[in-house]
């Protein structure tokens, strides 16, 4: 039957998604024994962990961006056969890592400054300053990491990146509790202790990551280690052209949200509340439509260099119509749910009431989501990125943005509407980049197909 290659499809992407969600969500909830932990001491230590991670977020997630070009590469370099060329592309993902690290960690050694200039209170300014200046000893370890992680996820080998995930969690919480409290001899740091533990959670999970490299039977054989291939820096330039856009999407879509925030702030506690509540459980749900697209990426990139332009576009076609039926239960759910996931994070009335409208917005954002951040994955594994970078900007910041300001803060063409204007521009900027990525992966498809049928080669090598 012409439909079974479809369905046969979706328990491959399946397996390879698995572990990689369940990575991210370990990685979450780093971030939340972070708070919770910090909260314990007091609402400064919490407060301060906030404002630090809203200055460390998007500039090791900038990095992370860049590095990711690494997986439709080797993925497509393994779906050709050619995996002597495998090394060189890891060694190349290393020095491009260190030279865009190196101004990140300048960038994050510096932004304490900012606070002086926001008018931030001394004590919360000096234990966010702490815990950046702490923190940033892992930043090395977490970008090197993710070159290792790339290189396993391209191989389609997505396990090591779960197991690790968890080994860091597992790290993370007896860290947290001797350094935020002092045990052991070490000194009491409240805070900023979770910022030393997060360094040496990134340490860990870099060297876990060797030494599985170097133990395990898929990846031994490629020799990454032995011996590293000095700089190459036309290679270098194509892959940080190719990781560039990749980077700065992701950070165009983070930085909204904190925008959003900020703008939010004036009209008072119950109301940033109520609408972190729905950013929160949002982002939660957003990790199943991410981890698919990145196995998607894999599948993709593997299937164009196996010369299988049919199987590339019919993976990304089920990849996409997967995820957007996930995200139709979950927004089924989210409506069904919304006042008792409210209520999991608050007793206060008014929150739980403005979460549970806002929570119904975002069950609608939820397919919109799903099919922007699907399709961008699958024009990853085309490396065609550039265009992602730019529809995520229009879409976003000269849409979404705009839109949600317009409705949420004036009364141009109704009367304000506070989160809920702001929340309606995130829908109409997800649905516009979705609509847009969907197209231009169609065009994608159609520019695949003429080099197929002119005997042109569906990839190339770095």
């Amino acid at each position: 039957m012409v439909v079974m290659p479809y369905f046969r499809e979706i328990p491959r992407l399946l397996r390879l998604c698995g572990p990689i969600l369940v990575a991210q969500m370990a990685q979450t909830m780093m971030s939340f024994v972070d708070t919770l932990m910090a909260g314990q001491v007091s609402a400064t230590d919490l407060a301060a962990v906030a404002v630090a991670t809203s200055f460390w977020l998007p500039l090791v997630l900038l990095v992370q961006g860049v590095i990711m070009a690494l997986t439709p590469i080797i993925s497509q370099l393994n779906g050709a056969r050619r995996t002597s060329e495998v090394a060189g592309a890891v060694h190349q993902g290393f020095w491009l890592t260190i030279l865009v690290t190196l101004p990140a960690m300048l960038a994050l050694y510096y932004s304490p400054l900012a606070l002086h200039w926001m008018n931030v209170e001394p004590e919360l300014a000096h234990k966010t300053a702490g815990y950046l200046h702490a923190i940033l000893w892992g930043m090395p370890a977490y970008a090197l990491y993710q070159v290792l992680r790339n290189f396993s996820e391209g191989l389609s080998h997505t396990l090591p990146t779960m197991v690790i995930g968890f080994i860091g969690l597992a790290v993370n919480v007896p860290a947290n509790y001797i350094l935020i409290h002092g045990h052991f001899g070490f000194p009491a740091l409240g805070g900023v202790g979770c910022g030393y533990a997060s360094a040496l959670v990134f340490w860990v999970m870099l060297f876990g990551m060797i030494f599985y490299t170097r133990r395990s039977a898929v990846l031994k054989k490629f020799s990454i280690f032995s011996p590293i291939t000095p700089p190459n820096w036309s290679q270098i330039s194509r892959l940080f052209k190719l990781g560039f856009p990749i980077a700065m999407a992701i950070f165009c879509e983070v930085t909204l949200f904190t925008v959003v925030a900020l703008l939010l702030a004036p009209f008072g506690a119950e109301i940033v509340a109520g609408h972190q509540i729905a950013i929160n459980f949002s982002s939660l749900i957003f990790m199943i439509p991410l981890s698919l697209g990145m196995a998607m990426t894999i599948r993709v990139g593997h299937s164009l260099g196996e010369n299988q332009a049919e199987q590339a576009k019919r993976i990304s076609m089920v990849g996409i119509a997967l995820g957007c039926l996930i995200a139709l239960c979950c927004a089924l759910a989210t409506v069904v749910g919304r006042y008792w996931i409210g209520g999991l994070y608050t007793d206060n009335a008014k929150v739980l009431e403005l979460a549970a409208s806002l929570l119904l917005l975002a069950s609608f954002y939820q397919i919109s989501d799903s099919a922007q951040v699907i399709a961008a994955a699958a024009l990853r594994g085309y490396k065609d990125t550039q265009i992602i970078f730019y529809i995520t900007l229009v879409a976003f910041w000269l849409f979404g943005l705009p839109i949600g300001m317009v409705l949420g803060l004036t009364d141009w063409l109704m009367p304000a509407m506070g989160p809920h204007g702001f929340w309606i521009g995130f829908l109409v900027g997800l649905t516009i980049a979705a609509s847009a990525l969907l197209w231009r992966l169609k065009v994608i498809y159609g520019r695949v197909e003429n080099n197929r049928r002119a005997n042109l080669p569906l990839v190339d090598g770095m």
